[in-house]
């Protein structure tokens, strides 16, 4: 469980984060959705040690995440951000071979490299795991970080709008990618997302925040609602029943 415990975040007198009060279960997928502005990727950074709080506590997996061994949380969490600015002179299989190093320090073994190939399979990389990342298309590109975070065999697992400057088709293969590493790896994933619908469709739960704060969070059914997202993104949003779930119309 990641459990967020009275969280602030003070940016400046009018822009804050917090305080934020919740609990997301062990296993599946919840998507943080909201306005530009809401808080969503502060929150994500936040629970990744990527971002100091201001007060309260973040426990993952009941560790502390201000107080533990960055070596010990590493083995349980793992987190992509946006902005990834590795040397391009990297093949796929490098990159990925990164997800290795809480574990090896660098120094691969064989069964660090059947993990590897393992999660470069998974993400349909193997014909171009011995490519530059400088020499592949953006959502190759994405794909191979996200094998590179799931190589590291976390349990949780944080994503930072995985989906951005992809395409729909590529959108759409992303998250199918990462409900199946859910389903069949028994991961945590958390993820900051733009799109309603494809929350909807792939998601768990949804958390939506609105202002810093948590406006909404449960079961897709039960934060799929016309009322509610009217309210949180400002916007007449009608929920229909669609053959493969909830979908919003905006």
């Amino acid at each position: 469980m990641i459990k967020i415990s009275n969280v602030k975040k003070q940016y400046s007198s009018e822009v804050a984060i917090g305080p934020l009060e919740i609990d997301i279960p062990k296993a599946g997928l919840t998507s943080l959705i909201g306005p530009n502005g809401a808080g969503k990727s502060t929150t994500l950074l936040m629970i990744g040690r990527l971002l100091d709080i201001d007060e309260g506590q973040i426990a993952v997996a009941d560790m502390d995440i201000a107080s533990s061994k960055s070596k010990d949380l590493a083995k349980i969490l793992t987190i992509l951000r946006q902005e990834n600015h590795f040397v391009t002179r990297l093949t796929v299989r490098q990159l990925v071979g990164f997800g290795r190093f809480p574990y090896t320090k660098g120094r691969l073994t064989k069964k660090d490299e059947e993990i590897i190939s393992k999660y470069i399979d998974f993400l349909n990389l193997t014909d171009l795991e011995d490519r530059y990342l400088d020499e592949l298309s953006g959502g190759q590109r994405q794909r191979a970080y996200v094998a590179m975070v799931l190589c590291q065999e976390t349990e949780y697992v944080l994503l930072d709008e995985p989906l951005n400057n992809l395409d729909v088709a590529h959108s759409v293969q992303m998250m199918k990618h990462l409900r199946e590493a859910a389903n069949e790896f028994g991961r945590t994933i958390v993820t900051v997302l733009h799109d309603i619908n494809f929350a909807a469709k792939y998601s768990d739960r949804i958390c939506a925040m609105k202002y810093g704060q948590i406006a909404a969070f449960g079961s897709v059914d039960e934060v799929m609602d016309s009322e509610t997202l009217t309210r949180i993104f400002e916007t007449d949003i009608e929920i229909i029943d669609g053959p493969h779930g909830k979908v919003a119309i905006y």
